[in-house]
């Protein structure tokens, strides 16, 4: 059985419902044994996509964020998901509204498909394809949007005036001011979560650089979206970002997502 991208959007929705539930609430925030914050909604949201996906595709293996905090990692062959239901927990205890629900499939190391849902924000951006992704305006729970509610995303034309530069809101480092120092760059722009990978997609911001720690499935829904879009995001070595990294843990190395950008010689080569 294989999944389709109306399926993935619903699932989403769903989580993003139950996620706001929580929001509105006062709940306790606990610590992960890497110090790292949890809250009843990652696992609930978790266990809502888990059994949506079980459903819709059941020979799906699945690596999601809180399964692998416990301990189950499944053994995966070519095709695989990768699932962070509450993908900037920080923001969402901060209450900014820049946290989502992500979830990507992965084919032989590269996203083919993935949602990424900010349910506060009401913005929910998919990649039905590697070549073709959308966004809509949609209410957490309400309905998967009908195909004249849903934007074409493509990435701009990188602006005369300079690029616009989306950084993190919770992981700023100097090593990201040292690398937007070799661009022209007009403004930079902060975001919480995948949504800053979104962004570059949709023609809001014209790069990303990301030089510190992510996890798999924090950035293949994002990185689904933007390539859909036409950007690229590549390694801090050159080279395109790839999934089912077992040896290193699922972790990603440094990486930039460029919009319309010339990038200078020697800046992706280090």
């Amino acid at each position: 059985m294989s999944l389709k991208p109306d399926q993935l959007a619903r699932i989403a929705l769903d989580a993003g419902a139950l996620i706001m539930e929580i929001y509105s609430t006062d709940f306790d925030v606990e610590r992960k044994g890497d110090s790292s914050p949890v809250t009843e909604a990652d696992q609930k949201a978790e266990d809502l996509i888990l059994k949506g996906l079980a459903e819709a595709d059941p020979e799906l293996d699945v690596i999601a964020e809180e399964s692998v905090a416990a301990g189950r990692i499944p053994d995966h062959g070519a095709r695989f998901a990768l699932v962070d239901p509450l993908d900037g927990t920080k923001e969402f205890i901060n209450k900014n509204g820049q946290f989502t629900v992500n979830i990507a499939i992965i084919e032989h190391g590269k996203p083919v498909m993935g949602v990424v849902y900010a349910p506060a924000l009401n913005r929910l951006f998919m990649a039905e394809s590697p070549s073709s992704a959308w966004q809509a305006d949609v209410k957490p729970g309400e309905a998967v949007p009908a195909s004249d509610a849903r934007l074409p995303m493509h990435i701009r034309k990188a602006p005369e005036a300079g690029l616009t530069a989306i950084a993190s809101k919770s992981h700023r480092s100097p090593e990201t001011d040292e690398f937007l120092a070799q661009f022209k760059v007009n403004e930079i722009i902060s975001a919480g979560s995948s949504l800053k990978l979104c962004l570059v997609g949709a023609g809001e911001a014209d790069i990303y650089p990301r030089m510190g720690r992510t996890m798999e499935w924090d950035t293949a829904a994002g990185q689904a979206v933007a390539e859909a879009a036409g950007a690229r995001v590549m390694s801090d070595q050159g080279v395109p970002l790839r999934y089912g990294k077992k040896e290193r843990g699922y972790d990603n190395p440094h990486f930039i997502v460029y919009g319309d950008v010339t990038v200078p010689a020697g800046v992706e080569t280090r």
